[in-house]
């Protein structure tokens, strides 16, 4: 845009408005501008105006003109058609955007050289120090998370270090951005803070240091009370009632709100906090907590709910808090149920009560972790049957909040994976090497500063069977009904690995499954000295839509060693018998969670309803209010799943019967 000095003219009818400036010779205007539109305003410094023709609608329909109304200005550019009013303190050192919308608010500066919270250091997870992650705006789980548990090469952490250093160092700057359509009402103190386009900042108290990444896709809202301090936000994020973030990068479609409080943590896409308390914690996607007295902290969370009043402890009254815990990905604990780290709780695991005994369950995954006497007792498996796991499996990607069509994280969503069933495979093991070590009639095992009672260890052995069926068979299905094949040769064709990676062990980065092959590489790689953060990020995204290639590879191998050759001898009855299997596993989970939700429409469940009338009336209201059992909706789809599964199992079969040698 051109701009020009200020006629005599204008200037004589600017005084005339009760507008004042140091040096009028520094205030230039665009060529259109109409000085009608700024009255009671003082200039300082440089400024540049642009010009006021629209009128912008304010919330509940009154309409302003845009325009400058009581304000003091330092060194500031203000873009087209924004609207200025009521500034109670001053603006300085800063470019506001087209259509733009302040009023009513006390201070909104930048006070020397920022880096707007990129840079920033947050002790996650250890508050004694260690792990302390230098954020950015673009910073995404899977990178978080090797940067804060990959300790162990010191060389990778410090490359990817300077690079965020560079790149907070790009964004540093004497002037602060406020975007295009934004709308900013009856806030306190903002002091070196970027705004993106399209943000709603109502009532906010204080912001300092950081930057608000909103954009036209996925707005971010800031609400009464909001305070935020060395801070990043990602787009599409709600923050407010009088939340409290210190020192923390909230991801992409999260949500705080009802007196939240998080200090020195990091939060990833979709997660939610209200009520509770968040302290130095790696929260991965989905890290949900909606009550009040639930504290979460120095601990790794990812796809958690968090019961009212969990709690967990990260010192033991002697060094201080300098002790961390992990629950991997699903993990639930339930109401006042509490953890003394250090504890390491197994992927898609239940924890009800108190455990004071640094519990390890991870090669126990889908387990039940359970109080008992003030011992910690571990039924593996038992969460593979239940109807909240398989709910959690298909509430989350209908749950995603991320609008913004650049998506930083990398997050797969399925419940079983290499990931989760190289755990179940060698839960298996585990058992059944408890079992040789203290025999078969031994009534408890102990495993890891818990309880195995020997009817859980059996029963959890059959699950984790089912459990690897399904998903081997799963795989398998998916391979055959990709290709065409007629012949057996066809079918071993078809079956062959389109690559090699995806052997061994794989791991979850915050969200991200991959090879733990395909990490060491990355990491190599960014140890060279080559790679740019960029690099970096599309690595991620690469190892992310190659999934379902390297799953069949890791898939493959477990299926070659359950026919115990390889798939160019594999025969049509050894294919034949995994689809069986997986039929009937498949039938055999569903039946578990169809038998689990029945419980929440027996007659215990209905204690409660009809309070003033018999048994007949509880009855009625009961289904009134919650329907019947074979209506519900999730019922409904079990049972669609078995039919629509069985039919999928003998079409394969069916046509297994039809190939040619």
């Amino acid at each position: 845009m051109n701009y020009r000095k200020l006629s005599q003219q204008e200037i004589a009818q600017l005084e005339s408005q009760g507008c004042s400036a140091e040096n009028w010779a520094e205030v230039e205007v665009a060529e259109a501008f109409e000085p009608q539109y700024v009255r009671n305003t003082r200039f300082s410094g440089h400024n540049r105006i642009g010009v006021f023709r629209r009128q912008i609608e304010m919330p509940g329909g009154l309409k302003v003109h845009s325009g400058i109304y009581n304000a003091t200005l330092h060194n500031v550019e203000v873009g087209d058609d924004a609207h200025l009013y009521n500034i109670h303190n001053y603006i300085a050192n800063y470019r506001i955007g087209r259509e733009t919308c302040i009023e009513n608010v006390n201070a909104i500066l930048v006070d020397g050289k920022t880096t707007f919270g990129n840079g920033v250091r947050v002790p996650v997870m250890n508050e004694g120090g260690g792990r302390e992650i230098p954020i950015f705006n673009e910073l995404s789980a899977s990178l978080a998370y090797i940067l804060t548990l990959y300790r162990h090469r010191p060389e990778m952490i410090h490359e990817v270090e300077r690079l965020i250093d560079e790149y907070a160092e790009r964004q540093a700057s004497e002037v602060g951005y406020i975007g295009d359509h934004v709308r900013i009402l009856n806030c306190g103190s903002i002091k070196n803070v970027k705004v993106g386009d399209f943000a709603e900042l109502v009532g906010v108290s204080r912001l300092k240091n950081g930057t608000v990444n909103s954009n036209e896709h996925a707005p971010v809202r800031l609400g009464s009370g909001v305070k935020c301090v060395n801070f990043i936000i990602a787009s599409g994020v709600e923050i407010g009632d009088s939340t409290l973030v210190d020192k923390c990068f909230v991801g992409q479609g999260c949500v705080f709100d009802k007196h939240y409080s998080a200090g020195e943590s990091l939060f990833f896409s979709n997660c939610q906090g209200m009520h509770g308390e968040a302290c130095a914690i790696f929260a991965g996607p989905y890290t949900v907590t909606h009550h009040k007295s639930t504290l979460l902290i120095a601990g790794m969370f990812s796809f958690l709910n968090a019961g009212s009043g969990s709690n967990q402890s990260n010192h033991m009254y002697k060094l201080g808090p300098i002790h961390q815990g992990v629950a991997e990905r699903g993990a639930k604990t339930t109401s006042d149920s509490y953890l003394l780290w250090p504890s390491k709780i197994g992927a898609f695991s239940l924890v009800m009560g108190r455990h004071t005994h640094h519990a390890d369950t991870s090669e126990l995954p889908f387990s039940y972790l359970i109080e008992n006497n003030s011992e910690s007792y571990l039924v593996p498996g038992a969460n593979l049957r239940t109807v909240g796991t398989i709910r959690d499996a298909q509430k989350w990607p209908k749950r995603d909040n991320r609008k913004d069509p650049h998506k930083i994280d990398q997050i797969n969503f399925n419940l079983l994976s290499p990931y989760t069933v190289q755990k179940m495979w060698r839960g298996r093991e585990v058992l059944n090497e408890l079992q040789a070590l203290s025999g078969e009639n031994t009534d408890v095992y102990g495993y890891r500063n818990c309880k195995i009672r020997n009817s859980s260890l059996r029963h959890g052995r059959e699950l984790y069977t089912i459990g690897i069926r399904k998903f081997l068979g799963n795989s398998l299905i998916s391979r055959l009904e990709q290709k065409e094949w007629h012949t057996l040769a066809e079918i071993r064709a078809a079956l062959r690995p389109d690559s090699r990676v995806g052997l061994g062990d794989w791991v979850d980065l915050a969200g991200l499954i991959a090879p733990k092959s395909e990490v060491s590489v990355l990491l190599d790689d960014i140890e060279k000295g080559h790679m740019t953060l960029e690099d970096i990020q599309a690595r991620l995204v690469k190892m992310h839509a190659n999934y379902y290639s390297y799953e069949w590879t890791w898939a493959l191998d477990k299926l070659e060693q359950v026919w115990g050759c390889s798939v160019e001898e594999v025969s049509l009855e050894q294919i034949r018998m995994t689809v069986n299997q997986w039929l009937e596993a498949v039938v055999n989970l569903d039946r578990m969670v169809y038998n689990d939700a029945r419980k929440e429409f027996d007659l215990n469940s209905q204690t409660g309803f009809g309070v003033d009338g018999d048994r007949e009336q509880a009855e009625a209201d009961f289904e009134e209010v919650r329907g019947s059992f074979e209506s519900n909706s999730f019922v409904k789809a079990v049972l669609e799943h078995i039919e629509r599964k069985s039919a999928l199992g003998n079409k394969i079969l069916e046509k297994l019967e039809n190939v040619r040698g």
